[in-house]
């Protein structure tokens, strides 16, 4: 039973780290290519604009790390502190509950980042399988 268990934990941790790094990845996409929707404020940003540039590559390039399992703790952290500090540079001035300041989606990636940083990749990850193909060649 705990091994059952252990297993479907192993399985909705990788599922979560593989949708929160997509649906990051994404949203990196469509602010710097006018893809999927195309960016929140309007237009993508020009080439090296601080902040939005760097933070959509920042969102397509950790996030497409932390759905692959590669790097996984720092890409998370990057990305939750992407996050922090979206919410706090650009809507808690605006009011302070993410509710009322439109903050919901850079609280919840921040808080769901941080998470995978603490747990880690998980048993399904691409660092995590090249980790046990290694082991298992060396034996």
């Amino acid at each position: 039973m705990e091994t059952l268990v252990k297993e479907r934990q192993d399985l909705f941790l990788a599922l979560y780290r593989m949708v929160l790094g997509l649906l990051f990845a994404c949203h990196g996409a469509a602010s710097l290519f006018g893809i999927l929707g195309g960016p929140e404020g309007g237009a993508p940003p020009a080439f090296a604009e601080w902040p939005g540039w760097y933070a959509a590559v920042i969102e397509l390039v950790a996030g497409a790390l932390v759905l692959l399992g590669v790097a996984t703790r720092i890409a998370a952290v990057i990305c939750s502190g992407t996050m922090a500090y979206a919410y706090f540079i650009v809507h808690q001035p605006q009011a302070l509950f993410p509710i009322e300041n439109g903050g919901e989606k850079a609280a919840l990636f921040c808080w769901g980042f941080l998470l995978i940083a603490v747990l880690g990749p998980g048993r399904w990850a691409l660092s995590t399988l090249r980790t046990r193909q290694e082991e298992s060649l060396a034996s």
